[in-house]
C-alpha cells in the first residue's frame, strides 16, 4: 500500500484527490495538509472527506506528516507548492503536483535544484483525454502546415486565479513548436480596439471566466474554406484526480527526475 498525503485537502481539487484516493486499491490516504489559520486545520481528515472518525488530523505542516508518505500529491499555489516540494526532496518522498502559475524563477527552481533527487511528475493538467489532446494538437500542427491560422480559447470558473490557464500555455507551446515558431515572440492573449489585420504567424490564446466551469479548452486551427477545432471538456474534477492518482503510482516506480503526464501516459 502506498502512503500518499494531499495538500490543500480542503480545497475542491485537494479534497475530490483525497476521496480519489481514499477508494483507489493499492493506496492509503495517510495526510492531509492545509495552510496555517484554515478552518479545517485540526479536524479529522476522514470525516472532513465525509467519510466518518478515525483519520489522521489534518495538518498546517507537511513537515510533520511527511513521514508517513510515500508520495504527495499537491495541487495548491506556486509559493506553496515549491515549499512542499523542498519538503518532499528532503525526506525522499515522491512528488505529483498540477499547480499553475509559477514564474519563471520558480519554475526554474523546480526543474533544476532538487530534480537528482526525487521523481516527480510535474503538468499543467493531469487529466489523461488532455494528455491525448497535446499529442493530437501536435500532430495537426505538423500535418496541416504553415497554411492554418491557430487560435486557443480557454473557459474555467470564475475563483481561477491566472490567465491564461496553464493548459493552454502548453497549447501554444505545443502548436509553437510544431511550426517552428517561438511563443514568446508570437503570442496573443487579447485583442481590443483597431489591432489590424491578424498576423499569419500569431497563436492567440483567450480567456474566459465564468461560474463554476471546470474547465474547457479548445484548439482552433483556420485553413481556407474550413476549420479544424478540437476540444476537451471537464465535467468534474474527478478527471484530474484521476490522473493525479495515476501519476503518483506511477512516480514511485521511476529514477529520481522530472517527468510530465506525457511520461506517464507512454505518448511522449
Amino acid at each position: 500500500m502506498l502512503g500518499v498525503i494531499v495538500t490543500g485537502v480542503a480545497g475542491r481539487m485537494g479534497r475530490e484527490i483525497a476521496l480519489c484516493v481514499s477508494h483507489e486499491d493499492g493506496l492509503r490516504l495517510v495526510g492531509g495538509t492545509e495552510q496555517k489559520g484554515h478552518a479545517a486545520v485540526g479536524s479529522d481528515l476522514f470525516e472532513l472527506l465525509g467519510l466518518g472518525k478515525g483519520g489522521p488530523p489534518v495538518n498546517d505542516n507537511l513537515n510533520n506528516v511527511i513521514g508517513h508518505a510515500d508520495v504527495v500529491i499537491d495541487f495548491t499555489s506556486p509559493d506553496s507548492t515549491l515549499e512542499h516540494f523542498n519538503i518532499a526532496a528532503d525526506h525522499g518522498a515522491s512528488f505529483v503536483t498540477g499547480t499553475t502559475g509559477f514564474s519563471e524563477e520558480q519554475l526554474f527552481i523546480i526543474k533544476n535544484s532538487r530534480s537528482g533527487e526525487i521523481g516527480y511528475v510535474m503538468a499543467p493538467n493531469m487529466s489523461v483525454g488532455v494528455n491525448v489532446m497535446f499529442k493530437l494538437a501536435a500532430e495537426a500542427v505538423k500535418t496541416l502546415g504553415a497554411g492554418y491560422d491557430i487560435e486557443i480559447t480557454e473557459i474555467h470558473h470564475r475563483h481561477k486565479k491566472d490567465a491564461p490557464s496553464g493548459t493552454a500555455l502548453r497549447l501554444a507551446e505545443i502548436c509553437a513548436q510544431g511550426c517552428g515558431r517561438d511563443i514568446e515572440r508570437v503570442g496573443v492573449y487579447g485583442r481590443h480596439g483597431f489591432v489590424g489585420e491578424r498576423k499569419p504567424e500569431e497563436i492567440a490564446v483567450m480567456s474566459l471566466r465564468a461560474g463554476d466551469a471546470v474547465g474547457e479548452h479548445t484548439v482552433i486551427f483556420g485553413g481556407a474554406g474550413e476549420r479544424l477545432e478540437i476540444t476537451h471538456r471537464a465535467g468534474s474534477r474527478k478527471n484530474f484526480a484521476m490522473g493525479a492518482i495515476r501519476a503518483a503510482k506511477w512516480i514511485v516506480k521511476q529514477k529520481p527526475g522530472m517527468y510530465d503526464m506525457q511520461d506517464v501516459l507512454s505518448i511522449k
